[in-house]
């Protein structure tokens, strides 16, 4: 798990990406009990998901949200650990035979994999709804609401309805590939900033920086990503090299070539560091993570 960090950037953003990861990990630990009764198995399931590796990276953007406008790293810990939670039953389903098919993920085999399918869209119904409990519990009303309509037809789901869709056709353009990633990747991401904010007690302009910075960074992410596939190895990815291509994905390498898609990614960092100009704190924080989700090799 500890590689993906590694990779990043020495220095204070190091520091704090690995300073998250720790408590987000503790807090999910506590969150879900250890395997024991009835429900053994799928507890197991649902451990072996969400604790078997990642950067961490949602909910880091979580808790640097809530400090950049001036709260407490604590605060925002179980909404951290709920969009984490969230993220890991989105991963669970998309790479279920109905869907994307993947057989490993960070390097371990995918949940149906290991367990069996049955048992895999039972985790990710879980872990979704553990997510939900945790947030009305400890964020609030309106960070449950933002929240679902960033995972819901708005957004991830819509955006993976789309992904489905475009599958195997060959005039997608870059127009619709950008709507695809807005929605399945960057959603999350700007949700993660958006309910960082609203903890932290940010101000409606802080938000709106917010919102846009998730955005810019997330669709990077998934072009990022992309490119990944394409040139990028197995043991690097944790997964097939390739499984795009193979799928007849619809991504931007394939709608616009590396050469372009590595410049559109860089010209959304760059945006993204611009939208929090004029954000309280941490503007460092974030333009180096903006750095890193396009400098990174896996």
């Amino acid at each position: 798990m500890n590689s993906a960090i590694d990779a990043a950037p020495t220095g204070e953003l190091k520091t704090f990406l690995r300073r998250c990861q720790t408590h987000v990990d503790a807090e999910i630990d506590r969150r879900l009990r250890s395997p024991q009764g009835p429900d053994e198995r799928l507890v197991k399931a649902m451990r072996y998901a969400v604790l078997g590796g990642g950067k961490r990276l949602r909910p880091t953007l979580v808790m640097l949200a809530c400090e950049a406008v001036g709260g407490k790293t604590q605060a925002a810990l179980p909404a951290a650990a709920a969009i984490e939670l969230i993220h890991t039953y989105s991963l669970i389903h998309d790479d279920l035979p109905c869907m994307d098919n993947d057989d490993y993920r960070r390097g371990r085999l995918t949940v149906h994999k290991q367990f069996d399918e049955a048992t895999a869209v039972l985790a990710g119904d879980a872990l979704h709804a553990l997510a939900f409990q945790i947030l009305a519990e400890d964020a609030g009303a309106r960070a449950v609401a933002e929240v679902a309509y960033y995972i819901g037809t708005e957004g991830i789901l819509g955006g993976q309805m789309d992904d489905l869709l475009a599958e195997g056709q060959t005039d997608v353009g870059v127009n619709e590939v950008r709507n695809i990633h807005l929605r399945k990747t960057a959603s999350l991401i700007t949700a993660s900033v958006r309910i960082g904010g609203l903890i932290g007690g940010g101000t409606e302009k802080d938000l709106e920086g917010l919102t846009t910075y998730g955005k810019e960074i997330g669709l990077a992410l998934q072009i990022v990503d992309d490119i990944l596939d394409e040139i990028g190895s197995t043991e690097q990815l944790g997964k097939p090299a390739g499984s795009d291509r193979e799928q007849s994905k619809a991504t931007y390498p394939a709608a616009v070539g590396l050469d372009e898609s590595r410049r559109l990614a860089a010209e959304l960092a760059d945006r993204a560091r611009l939208a929090i100009a004029d954000i309280p704190q941490k503007r460092d924080l974030f333009c180096a993570l903006a750095d890193y989700i396009v400098t990174r090799d896996r």
